[in-house]
């Protein structure tokens, strides 16, 4: 039996803003905040649930999709919290906050030198705030992940599509 965790997730989304790249698992570790050996084990299990190739280098861009999109909510549901200092995310950052208009909730990852205030979300990972404000494509990902983890029917919608341009942008790049 495979048992993904949510590490595995944030190792696919940056492979999939590094297009073009040839990250090592060194690299790629750095970048995310885990380490080499975490890295390592996150692609192998990547690999026995068939979201990347047998290389480790191509992730599968539709099966991921498809996990995104109809089970991150129910293997790593997000609520929100108490009010504090962190990162911006769900609809509260780019690019789901440009597509609603008047939403007055203000969501965060907590993170002590964070520039926002609102609720607070548990990342999908504990490095995921300075992985994101390293990178701004994985964070607009990691923004889609966090709506398509707790958003409404509305802003899933919008999130769903967002993916879909991204996915679509990192396949044409291949």
């Amino acid at each position: 039996m495979i048992v993904l965790k949510p590490q595995d997730f944030l190792v696919l989304l940056k492979k999939i803003t590094s297009q073009g790249k040839s990250l090592t698992a060194y690299k790629l570790a750095e970048e995310i905040g885990i380490s080499a050996s975490s890295v390592g084990e996150s692609l192998e299990r990547c690999k026995a649930a068939q979201l990347v190739d047998r290389s480790k280098k191509r992730v599968n861009t539709l099966a991921l999709q498809e996990f995104l999109v109809h089970g991150i909510q129910y293997v790593f549901p997000a609520e929100a919290g108490r009010v504090g200092r962190g990162v911006a995310t769900y609809v509260s950052a780019s690019p789901i906050q440009e597509q609603l208009a008047g939403n007055a909730e203000s969501y965060v990852w907590h993170y002590l030198k964070g520039n926002a205030r609102g609720q607070q979300i548990d990342p999908l990972y504990p490095s995921v705030p300075e992985a994101a404000l390293r990178d701004p494509e994985l964070y607009q990902l990691l923004v889609i992940v966090d709506t398509l983890r707790m958003g409404r029917a509305r802003e899933r919608e919008i999130a769903i599509q967002e993916l879909a341009v991204r996915i679509n942008r990192y396949v044409e790049n291949e």
